[in-house]
């Protein structure tokens, strides 16, 4: 439309001449796109995007489609002729359309407030039946060939596999743990991963997973990168591994700011082609590689003469991995894998020199938040405190630029020294993720006084205190004709999921009663919604699986020079505890950790040496001094207290 309409003098004439045109970046304003997103589903039975909404001038809608061609074609009714029509009915009874406007508006607002009435009316935290029925639904939507759930387009959704991966463990059901091994599989081989320069693609356009929408959004690669680092830990296969640093790597290359910050998203196209930055003609190996690389590469990366996508090629392994091409061409894997790496240094190097798709580079508190959380659960879970200085040098950033000075209010976007907009649920909830994460994956108490502080912001600005739950925009926000509320996990989890869950883990670290009651309350309210359809509500799924576990926590407590206490650190670190807390306690410099949780006042180190507590519903083990203890109880799951 932008090409088509926006840009055409024809269209650009007749709106400025009889409208007020408003364009709006949706991750800035996602309470704008949502509420007129709902209008336009109210009228038109669908919704999308571009989304094109009429308003009056006091903003109520009237009108509202998705994509417009410039004039009616194939049936479709064109921009210019809707405001042409438009125009002619607003100056003959512009009455009418206002009143259409009142009562489309009333009507959402009494749904919303059936929907929150009808959540609202939840009791208690539904039973695991609400658990099973979703895995059921899940393994009924299964794809066996390529994985994945449904048809084209597959979207990733890895907080679905984080669910499954978490469900598998929970109840040793090791089908869960398959499905999210194909699917996680099945991405990474596809053209939807980037195997020259790593990162994934927003979403596949076929069931294979082989031609992507070529753009990359950063919430998509920190939830892959969690989602790829939970099934490395459980199954310690190298390859999640590898993929999860691949894309950590991506992001640390190509979106990250001077500052220390995550740009939003790179665009699909560059000259105007959608994917011709990242596609390859076969000449262009060969020029590239030599010619009896490219026949290696070629035969490895699915690479014809004819190409697959528009005549040239999308780089891909669905001819199968490494090591299985290896022991299929009777090679050594580890040879293989290095002319493998030459390859794609070479090839990156020839992309380089292309014109690059152009990089969106406002910060979003929200997604840097996700992205601070998988950096973060690198450091843990593979051990590298590179990962875990690069997620502190981005929560630095937003605590200090995107920050109101004068009460500490935490602003959604900063681009170009601006920062701007109230803060979303959203952004407190997924920073309280990263910063929890981060807290974990240092032991510095700071973090974990940050994700406090924004804990009584969350509660304060989002809370529904009559219906529960959290809306979407906080009370001092712009007020719109509707403040929503957000439960569905679609592409993005829901800021309630997330903030059900971290409340509840937060509520564990500190031993917060009250606090406790509102993470189950939130679970309770979304429990009325999930069941209706369980699988589209994976992130509140496993809010609701920690709640189950009733809360475990580790406490690990010594000096910070003890080599036994950082042993028994990356040991539980490393480990798979979706449902527990790490604390640590450093004996001599506990003043911070003391003050925020004076619970840890009875659990110094014993006798000065390196010591585990292991807690579960407020009840403790006896302490455990020695690594061989230490692994028993990962090992058993700590389920037992």
């Amino acid at each position: 439309m932008e090409r088509e309409s926006f840009e055409d003098q024809e269209v650009a004439r007749l709106l400025n001449d009889h409208y007020v045109a408003i364009k709006v970046d949706r991750e800035e304003r996602p309470d704008i796109d949502a509420l007129y997103m709902s209008v336009c589903q109210a009228l038109t039975g669908s919704g999308g995007w571009p989304l094109t909404v009429l308003l009056t001038p006091e903003k109520k809608p009237f009108y509202a489609g998705t994509y417009f061609p410039k004039r009616q074609m194939f049936g479709r009714i064109g921009l210019l002729d809707v405001l042409e029509q438009i125009q002619r009915k607003w100056e003959q009874d512009g009455d009418a359309l206002d009143k259409l406007g009142d009562d489309l508006l009333a009507d959402i607002q009494s749904l919303d407030r059936k929907n929150a009435q009808s959540s609202g009316a939840a009791g208690d935290i539904p039973g695991e039946e609400l658990l099973h029925e979703a895995y059921e639904l899940y393994r009924r939507e299964f794809d066996e060939e390529y994985g994945g759930f449904g048809n084209a387009p597959k979207f990733p959704s890895p907080h679905n596999l984080s669910f499954l991966l978490a469900y598998s463990g929970a109840y040793n059901q090791p089908e869960a743990l398959r499905m999210a091994e194909k699917t996680l599989e099945s991405m990474y081989r596809g053209g939807m991963y980037d195997h020259v320069g790593y990162g994934f693609s927003r979403y596949s356009t076929d069931r294979e997973w082989l031609v992507p929408h070529f753009e990359k959004m950063l919430y998509d690669n920190a939830l892959l990168a969690i989602a790829y680092l939970e099934a490395h830990q459980i199954t310690e296969k190298p390859l999640y591994a590898e993929i999860a640093e691949q894309i950590l790597q991506y992001v640390l290359r190509d979106m990250t700011s001077p500052e220390g910050a995550f740009y939003s998203a790179e665009d699909a196209d560059s000259e105007g082609v959608e994917g011709k930055f990242y596609v390859f003609s076969r000449g262009e190996i060969e020029e590239a590689l030599g010619l009896e690389d490219m026949h290696s590469y070629c035969h490895l990366y699915g690479i014809t003469p004819e190409g697959n996508f528009e005549g040239a090629n999308i780089p891909n392994l669905l001819q199968g991995l490494p090591d299985e091409t290896a022991e299929r061409l009777g090679m050594n894997p580890l040879g293989l894998r290095t002319r493998m790496e030459e390859w794609r240094e070479k090839l990156f190097a020839c992309r380089k020199q292309r014109i690059h798709p152009s990089k969106d580079d406002k910060v979003l508190t929200s997604w840097n938040g996700l992205m601070i959380a998988a950096l973060a659960k690198g450091a843990k879970a593979l051990q590298k405190p590179e990962y875990a200085g690069a997620a502190a040098a981005a929560a630095d950033f937003i605590w200090d630029k995107l920050r109101r000075r004068e009460d500490g209010r935490l602003l959604a976007r900063y681009r170009d020294g601006d920062a701007a907009i109230p803060a979303y649920l959203d952004d407190y909830a997924f920073m309280i993720w990263g910063l929890t994460e981060l807290y974990e994956a240092t032991g510095e108490s700071l973090y974990l006084e940050r994700a406090l502080t924004l804990k009584d912001g969350l509660l304060e600005l989002f809370i529904d205190a009559e219906n529960g739950g959290f809306f979407f925009t906080g009370h001092d926000g712009e007020e719109l004709p509707i403040r929503s509320k957000e439960l569905y996990d679609g592409a993005l989890p829901s800021g309630n999921s997330v903030a059900a869950k971290l409340l509840w883990k937060l509520s564990v670290m500190t031993q917060d009663v009250e606090l406790k009651t509102v993470a189950e309350h939130t679970a309770a309210v979304m429990a009325s919604a999930a069941s209706a359809y369980p699988a589209g509500y994976a992130m509140y799924l496993q809010a609701h699986l920690a709640m189950a576990s009733g809360g475990r926590e580790w406490v690990l407590s010594g000096k910070r020079e003890d080599a036994a206490l950082h042993s028994m650190l990356a040991q539980v670190q490393q480990a798979y505890l979706p449902d527990a807390s790490l604390i640590v306690r450093w004996e001599g410099d506990e003043e911070g950790i003391l003050r925020l949780l004076p619970h840890l006042a009875d659990k110094p180190a014993v006798n000065g040496n390196a010591t585990a507590y292991v807690c579960r519903n407020f009840a403790c083990r006896a302490p455990v001094t020695n690594m061989e203890a230490v692994r028993e109880l990962l090992a058993s799951g700590s389920r037992e207290v």
